[in-house]
């Protein structure tokens, strides 16, 4: 499910952008099953379709699905470069790169909001995807702070495993108390505000 919250028709103010040769930041957030990495896919399917030169990104911590693929749970999938860090990803941008993908935003260090600044300022589009909780249901940086600096803001929503409403949290099913904890739905399930527990041990009823 996405939902982009704009006060008039954001499709095409971005084409004006586009037509004028200016950068923007795109940012896109949600809970684990939202659609956050599909969102992104189809952003840069479209791009690509335009005969527009796009690089995509991916932290290297991420590899459920693939090394050099970001991958939504659905099953669709777009080539990407793993990086650790956003000083190894600026160094990777092509001059005539016109878009640039990331994926899992929150596993880049506090560096990317220069970067993505950068990259913008330099006339291209980005486009970051990335959970704005974690676990506990705190703000997960640099999501925030991307949210910030960004032109336009979308916001996807899973559906609770529990009682099937509108789900915005991510609800860690196994023990660990690491922040950063890579998994599906091994270790997570979208939860509403009513049926997320805020701790790693909640226990999860069959």
């Amino acid at each position: 499910m996405v939902e982009e919250f704009a006060f008039d028709n954001t499709e095409e103010r971005r084409k004006t952008r586009q037509n004028g040769g200016t950068g923007w930041i795109e940012v896109i957030v949600g809970s684990m099953f939202s659609g956050k990495s599909e969102e992104l896919i189809r952003r840069l399917r479209r791009a690509q379709i335009a005969r527009q030169k796009v690089q995509v990104f991916k932290p290297k911590i991420d590899d459920r699905y693939s090394i050099e693929q970001i991958a939504s749970h659905s099953g669709m999938t777009h080539i990407s470069k793993p990086v650790m860090t956003a000083k190894e990803l600026m160094a990777q941008i092509e001059d005539d790169t016109q878009v640039v993908g990331i994926d899992e935003g929150q596993f880049f260090d506090m560096e990317i909001v220069e970067a993505v600044n950068k990259l913008a300022s330099d006339g291209r589009r980005v486009i970051v995807a990335g959970l704005d909780q974690d676990y506990l249901g705190r703000p997960f940086e640099p999501m925030p702070q991307l949210l910030s600096v960004a032109e336009f803001i979308t916001k996807t929503h899973a559906i609770c495993v529990k009682c099937g409403n509108t789900a915005n949290y991510s609800q860690r099913t196994s023990d660990s108390t690491e922040r950063v904890e890579v998994g599906a739905s091994d270790k997570y399930e979208a939860r509403c505000r009513q049926c997320f527990v805020p701790h790693s041990d909640a226990p999860t009823a069959v």
